[in-house]
């Protein structure tokens, strides 16, 4: 049996290796496009900032090495230019020496990944412009940083790769705007929890400029003008288009290949294209969000590197299935991280799930351990049926190891009550005895039999302030007067009991705290003297991050640049 494979990296030179684990007479050769045959692309923004030194360290194998162990022949600076199903080979070109030829296969995996977005703008390819994809366009955007000294740069996206870049471009001391149309970064992450990425940002001199719509690109004063509908042109010395990734499927689409979202390759589970003998995998193809059910594009590695295993599995003749992505991943946003797991509210409502959340500020470990640090949750489920939809941490210590237990309760079916049951690991240095995952369970179990009733930040400025409901602030008079809601009256959870006569008779009470306990404890006093009491999803601390955000967002769309 001959594999031919189109694209290295994750799913390829997976895919590869397994084929080689499980056949050790198959004939397989990868071609691919780059000098670089699998390389670790989550590393690139940290090798321009310095933090990888060693460019070496980039390339997980070379072709040498990936020969030496698995007898693969990996041809590099090979680009298949034609799939002729027909008769099955490839045509390639070897873009060292422009010789071209034909390669036949007896079975052919495709995993040309995706490109980076490039919008039909004036100014795209000036040579200050940069994308970050590939090995290669890293050494061009390092290459240029350390010959030229640019003080400023401005990066086109908000994304996992645009806020790694930034982070890593501020390190070597340049100024940095974030500028996209969306007015949040990360779209993975609800608006709310994405004002805590915001403030971080901020908080490390990075610009940002969310809501406006980028037109074009021109050279002024040696570097380059972005510029904005409706706004001033923003200038630095460098720009890098970080606006998402587009499936390189040019060759799949000219053979005939079914095609989906943005031209992706249609799969099914294992991972065979709609032509017999050719399988997909990795950035390029369609998959089902295992939440939603619904198809979408997800370019993450793990699932690159899972879809190559499974590719392989089935060339070799068995059935593995794919069941599907669900979006798991981790951020590190200077001294913060930002994981995800599932599906956002936001996403969740856009499919016609019925969703709500919890939102709960837990600290990293046992409180009175020294060193713990505050992270802010946000678990979604369904409405009714209280399926575990998605979550969302922002934080420091323990928010990695917080969404692998969601992601792993999601992808196991459990209910969002099921959370409160899991036997977590404990110890005052690592987590507390309830744990934060836990807690989240006991919130909508208290939810889901009626103990509490909730509020929303969305809900707040919808609320009468013309007295048929009560507003209630149960944190301390020093907390109060450092900041509060308007029309939310002072009573501390502590006199609460000693003070119901101020507290009129047969109407709601809204209650708000700092994090979101001590007006539970509120509403439970309130419920047993037998008021109707809502407790605020968040606290304080939440409301006013997100307001705040909001605040600063909208005042810089209507009068300049977010600083």
């Amino acid at each position: 049996m001959k594999v031919v494979i189109i694209g290295g990296v994750a799913g390829g030179a997976t895919a590869a290796a397994r084929l080689r684990r499980l056949d050790e007479q198959a004939e397989i050769v990868v071609f691919e496009r780059s000098g670089y045959v699998s390389y670790a692309n989550c590393g690139l923004p940290y090798y321009i900032g310095g933090v990888i030194e060693d460019p070496e360290a980039l390339t997980l194998q070379t072709p040498e090495s990936f020969f030496s162990r698995f007898r693969v022949t990996m041809k590099v600076r090979h680009e298949a230019t034609a799939l002729h199903p027909e008769r099955k080979t490839v045509s390639v070109k070897n873009l060292e020496t422009d010789e071209e030829f034909e390669e036949p296969y007896d079975k052919l995996l495709l995993s040309p990944g995706a490109k980076p977005t490039q919008p039909r703008l004036p100014g795209v390819g000036l040579e200050k412009l940069f994308t970050l994809r590939t090995v290669e366009d890293t050494f061009r955007i390092k290459d240029y940083i350390r010959q030229n000294h640019p003080r400023s740069a401005v990066l086109a996206g908000g994304g996992f790769i645009g806020l790694e870049l930034a982070e890593n471009l501020r390190e070597l001391g340049m100024e940095v705007t974030i500028v996209q149309r969306p007015k949040q970064l990360m779209n993975p992450f609800d608006p709310d929890m994405a004002a805590f990425i915001h403030s971080e940002v901020r908080a490390n001199g990075v610009k940002l400029a969310l809501g406006y719509t980028v037109e074009g690109f021109q050279e002024r004063d040696g570097g380059v003008d972005v510029l904005l509908k409706d706004n001033a042109p923003l200038h630095a010395d460098m720009v890098v288009l970080a606006i998402g990734v587009t499936p390189d499927t040019a060759l799949a689409k000219e053979a005939g290949l079914e095609l989906g979202l943005k031209g992706s390759i249609v799969v099914n589970s294992r991972m065979e294209t709609s032509l017999p003998d050719i399988y997909a995998v990795g950035d390029a193809v369609q998959v089902r969000h295992s939440v939603t059910g619904q198809d979408v594009l997800l370019s993450l590695a793990g699932p690159a590197n899972k879809q190559g295993r499974i590719a392989a599995d089935n060339i070799c003749g068995g059935d593995s299935r794919y069941l599907g992505s669900q979006g798991s991943s981790v951020l590190k946003v200077f001294g913060m991280t930002a994981a995800v797991t599932g599906v956002s509210e936001t996403n969740a409502k856009k499919a016609g799930l019925d969703a709500d959340a919890v939102v709960l500020s837990p600290m990293s470990h046992a409180g009175y351990y020294p060193g713990g640090k505050l992270m802010t949750m946000k678990v979604i489920f369904e409405k009714e049926t209280f399926r575990l939809l998605g979550a969302q941490i922002v934080g420091y210590e323990g928010v990695d190891k917080r969404i692998d237990v969601l992601a792993a309760a999601i992808h196991a079916g459990l209910t969002a009550i099921r959370l409160k049951d899991l036997d977590l690991a404990y110890a005052p240095p690592y987590s507390s005895a309830k744990d934060p995952v836990n807690m989240a369970g006991f919130l909508i179990e208290n939810l889901a039999k009626g103990v509490v009733k909730q509020f929303r930040i969305e809900d707040v400025g919808g609320l009468p302030r013309d007295g048929s409901v009560t507003l209630l602030d149960a944190r301390t008079p020093q907390e109060y007067a450092g900041g509060h809601i308007e029309g939310f009256r002072n009573i501390p959870v502590d006199e609460l009991r000693q003070r119901l006569e101020e507290i009129a008779p047969g109407k709601p009470v809204y209650v708000i705290c700092q994090s979101g306990l001590r007006s539970y404890i509120a509403c439970r006093i309130l419920a047993g003297h037998g008021y109707e009491a809502h407790n605020f999803s968040g606290g304080f601390r939440f409301y006013d991050a997100v307001a705040n955000d909001r605040r600063l967002i909208e005042s810089a769309t209507a009068c300049g640049m977010d600083q």
